[in-house]
């Protein structure tokens, strides 16, 4: 969806307010995992010369858990702050965001920064214990009847150090 924000540009105390859906399609397999639409809530206002745009998202994402591999499902809800610009000087790129022709892709910038703010190891839970490196075992749903657990012949030298 592209913003027309002229108006918001060049009058002050301006302001524009949409509730929309992004699309994430573009973003391949992963698009797979979101479950629902991605919806947002986006105000760009004017405050001074100030343009900002605050955005909000909330959607449902399916995920293997990366220690146990459960399929998860989880709600996610993050908040986006941004200053826009007509155009970008070579010193400031990262801080603002071009607004060319006071026109805004607002689902490239909110696909951006939703992949960004995505953790990039998900888990069922904060303490997954994960599988037993022997059986498989989720150890989640209890200790399986391994023994103890041997030390990585590789590790042993690292071992021998710990104890002395």
């Amino acid at each position: 969806m592209i913003l027309e924000l002229k108006k918001v540009f060049l009058v002050e105390n301006e302001s524009v307010k949409l509730e929309t859906e992004v699309d994430m399609s573009p973003v391949g397999e992963q698009a797979a995992a979101f479950t629902g639409p991605v919806a947002a809530e986006i105000c760009v206002h004017n405050h001074a010369g100030l343009v900002e745009l605050e955005a909000e998202v909330s959607f449902e994402y399916q995920f293997d858990c990366d220690r146990c591999a459960k399929t998860v499902n989880r709600k996610f809800a993050y908040e986006f702050r941004h200053i826009l610009v007509l155009q970008l000087s070579e010193d400031n790129g990262d801080d603002y965001i071009e607004a060319p022709d006071y026109k805004l892709d607002i689902d490239a910038l909110l696909r951006d920064d939703i992949l960004l703010e995505l953790p990039s190891k998900l888990l069922c839970k904060e303490d997954c214990k994960g599988l037993c490196i022997k059986c498989g075992k989720n150890l989640n749903d209890g200790s399986c009847s391994c023994e103890t657990q041997e030390t990585d012949p590789r590790m042993a030298i690292l071992k021998q150090l710990l104890q002395s």
